[in-house]
């Protein structure tokens, strides 16, 4: 890296405190007691971000065309996905309240900053994580200017691209990231991200003796609601039933459609007896829904399987987990359907 590419600028606004390394995610679950009692409680409603289009500075624009800042992730199963660079100073990391959320190991709380400065440069920083900030394969020990086409490196395993582009190639970009990890009838992530997803959790897991559930659930009698009232009312009622429960889950929680009409939440940092607990509180949500199909009233309910790494015995594996949790799905069908077996 070039000597110019290495000066730093101070700016006054960036006065963000410096994280460490988050403690494994056992030892967060003391802390976050309290965040786990609202997320168990009827009325939680998870606060998703929206975005908000805003113009960057004059530097991005060519020929009236609003260009924009993005990171886009080039590797692991958050690959393709889009980030665009709104605030003046964007904190890439692991923890909850980042902008940019990586889930992978070796990736800090907060583990890097990428700041706009008044002129409508970009600049990145390392900040203080364990594992290093990268930028064209060199290690940033200060404050580095970015270049279109950048790629940031942030810990051993995830990379990012630093791009500035116009509207309709972002709406591209974010198109195609929604095709390949997107489930095109629900809306909930497709079964290879959560192959994907599982492979890494299950890893980071068992290296940390950190919690980790699935919340496998079946709909009870679905080929009778499409023998009764066709396949499109099917898929209504598929769709309505994702809807609601992606809106029980928290930010951090993955819905997932396994297949069919089986759909599998992953759960990180909750030991499994409140896991199962939200499990319950999934399943009356599900069953107090009226779904609206062609002048008539329609009312499903789910059969629940809960399972934990740490129930595992001998092979901890995506499969074992998965396996443990089809189990209980089945008993739960076996025992009258409509319930939640952990």
């Amino acid at each position: 890296m070039s000597e110019e590419r290495k000066q730093t600028e101070k700016f006054s606004s960036l006065t963000l405190p410096r994280a460490s390394e988050a403690a494994p995610l056992t030892a967060r679950s003391a802390r976050t007691s309290a965040v786990d009692s609202d997320w168990l409680t009827e009325d939680t409603q998870t606060s998703r971000s929206t975005e908000v289009s805003i113009d960057l500075p004059s530097q991005l624009h060519e020929a009236g065309q609003p260009h924009r800042a993005l990171l886009t992730v080039v590797n692991g199963f958050n690959a393709g996905q889009v980030f665009r660079l709104e605030q003046r100073e964007t904190i890439i990391g692991r923890g909850r309240d980042v902008h940019v959320r990586m889930d992978d190991a070796g990736v800090s709380r907060q583990h890097t900053l990428v700041a706009r400065s008044h002129d409508g440069r970009f600049f990145v920083e390392d900040m203080e994580s364990t594992n290093g900030t990268f930028v064209a394969g060199e290690r940033i020990l200060a404050r580095t200017e970015l270049q279109p086409g950048d790629q940031i490196q942030v810990g051993p395993n995830v990379l990012l691209t630093f791009l500035v582009i116009d509207e309709s190639a972002e709406a591209l970009a974010r198109q195609l990231y929604e095709s390949s990890t997107r489930d095109a009838l629900t809306g909930a992530f497709n079964r290879k991200y959560l192959m994907e997803r599982l492979s890494a959790e299950v890893t980071y897991a068992a290296r940390h003796k950190a919690y980790l559930t699935v919340v496998l659930f079946d709909l009870d009698h679905f080929k009778l609601v499409n023998d009764t009232y066709g396949h499109l009312a099917g898929d209504t009622v598929l769709k309505s039933v994702a809807l609601e429960v992606n809106r029980k889950i928290r930010t951090e929680d993955v819905l997932t459609r396994y297949g069919g009409e089986e759909f599998v939440v992953l759960v990180r940092s909750i030991e499994h007896n409140n896991v199962a607990l939200f499990a319950e509180r999934l399943r009356r949500a599900v069953e107090r829904l009226v779904i609206p199909v062609d002048g008539f009233e329609v009312r499903a309910t789910i059969s629940i399987g809960v399972a934990s790494l740490h129930e595992c015995q001998g092979e901890v594996s995506v499969d074992a987990l998965l396996l443990l949790a089809d189990e209980r799905l089945y008993r739960a069908k076996s025992l009258g359907r409509n319930r939640v077996v952990s």
